[in-house]
């Protein structure tokens, strides 16, 4: 089944990754744009801040090692292209999401190396996972950045076309992404239900503390209530097909993917909650 995996998740990643790119359009960068420091603030903030968090969890929450290795190889991936539903949904600011979310992956391909070597001086190497930096740019660049600048591309030359599919094709990779990731957890079933109860906590408190710094960042970038909530969701968001696929494909062991899968629905339900919270204090206003 691993060889199944190997491929299924890739492409639903670059599937979601090419949607991300079919929504970016021309208007919606010049909207971001006309707001730098929002901008680097929502690039800038979850390099320097989710890996603290992340070890800050660590520190915490005594954990297998597997688990821990798998919550710092999320901790350095680029934004999830969920994110933009998340935004979507909460009438928040999409445009900037889809921006951030674009350029995250985009930088990802020099981020994710360079933070993962990180924690391995950090660390001392203790959970034992190391991927070659130049593999690992040159997977993130196939699977994030080329599917982003694809959609981007087929936006500008066939709106129409972009306007007609882009809802569709994020349903089938959010169901596909949803459907693998969840096979992942069964076929590591007794592994999760061993340490479901850490999972979940480091999962919860790594989200809540992620939005917690994305709300805290936007306000001091001057963002409005719908931007912080869009920051709040983009540094919360990981992606976790694109962990996923670390963890099988260098670290060959869906051991360390346990965590990535976990977050996921985690991530998801508690941006519910903030979604319903974020709408109705908003209709207040």
């Amino acid at each position: 089944m691993k060889p199944v995996l190997e491929l299924a998740i890739p492409a639903c990643a670059v599937l979601l990754m090419a949607v991300v790119g079919l929504d970016v359009s021309r208007a919606d960068l010049g909207r971001v744009l006309s707001k730098p420091r929002l901008l680097v603030a929502g690039l800038i903030g979850p390099l320097v801040l989710l890996p603290p968090i992340a070890l800050l969890v660590l520190w915490t929450l005594p954990m297998p090692a597997e688990i821990g290795a798998g919550m710092l190889l999320l901790a350095v991936c680029p934004v999830g292209g969920i994110s933009n539903v998340y935004s979507y949904l909460a009438r928040a600011s999409t445009a900037l999401s889809v921006t951030l979310t674009a350029a995250s992956c985009v930088a990802a391909v020099v981020t994710m190396p360079l933070l993962t070597r990180g924690f391995e001086l950090v660390l001392g190497r203790p959970f034992g996972f190391r991927a070659p930096v130049g593999t690992l740019a040159a997977q993130v660049f196939g699977m994030l950045v080329l599917p982003v600048v694809l959609g981007m591309t087929l936006r500008a030359r066939a709106p129409v076309f972009a306007a007609r599919h882009e809802a569709g094709l994020r349903r089938v990779a959010l169901s596909g992404l949803a459907l693998l990731l969840g096979f992942i957890l069964w076929s590591e079933w007794a592994r999760f239900v061993a340490n479901v109860a850490v999972t979940a906590a480091a999962s919860a408190l790594f989200v809540l503390l992620a939005m917690a710094a994305g709300a805290a960042v936007a306000r001091a970038a001057g963002a409005d209530a719908r931007e912080c909530f869009t920051l709040s969701v983009e540094f919360a968001t990981r992606n976790s097909a694109i962990a996923t696929v670390v963890a099988i494909t260098f670290l060959g062991d869906a051991r360390f993917a346990v965590f990535a899968t976990t977050y996921f629905f985690t991530e998801a339900a508690l941006a519910g909650i903030a979604i319903v919270v974020f709408r109705r204090r908003e209709a207040l206003v």
